[in-house]
């Protein structure tokens, strides 16, 4: 897509984050799956129903917008998932890996919450208030995950990997 005004980069960066939201509806469950700590699988499960309602919200953005809803590859996503991933794969302590893979889901989100953030001026800006509402509902869900997934990492996961 070619990004020439500021609507294009509104569009080129709501496709990346409808892929972003695509790829990580997928790789919650298997970190879910890999975990024992019952309040982290909890976390991870929650925050995979939620996303997918995310995903649906994104879709009414693009309706509105006049355009069909469509992912474009994010680079970002792939890294930080791919990392999550290959830590599944090496780290044997079980404690250690629920620590990786918390922390990695809150890069998640802060990717999340800037992309968001982001979005939501850009539609504030292009007179997209119905967009901008949905958008800024996604945002204040994804600040609250990374204060769960925080308060998880302090009080719990971070001290037993300790």
């Amino acid at each position: 897509m070619s990004v020439e005004t500021k609507k294009d980069l509104f569009l080129h960066t709501l496709r990346d984050i409808y892929y972003a939201e695509k790829r990580i509806a997928k790789a919650l469950p298997k970190m879910a799956g890999k975990v024992e700590n019952k309040d982290l699988k909890a976390a991870f499960e929650s925050h995979a129903k939620e996303t997918e309602e995310q995903i649906r919200r994104l879709e009414t953005v693009f309706e509105q917008c006049g355009e069909k809803a469509e992912g474009e590859t994010c680079p970002a996503i792939e890294g930080l998932i791919d990392e999550a991933e290959e830590l599944m794969d090496e780290v044997e302590d079980q404690e250690v890996l629920e620590a990786a893979l918390l922390a990695g889901a809150q890069a998640v989100e802060h990717y999340e919450i800037a992309r968001y953030g982001t979005l939501c001026a850009w539609a504030s800006e292009l007179g997209h208030e119905d967009s901008r509402k949905l958008l800024e509902e996604t945002l204040e869900e994804e600040k609250s995950t990374d204060g769960k997934l925080t308060t998880l990492a302090k009080d719990k996961v971070n001290l037993r990997a300790a």
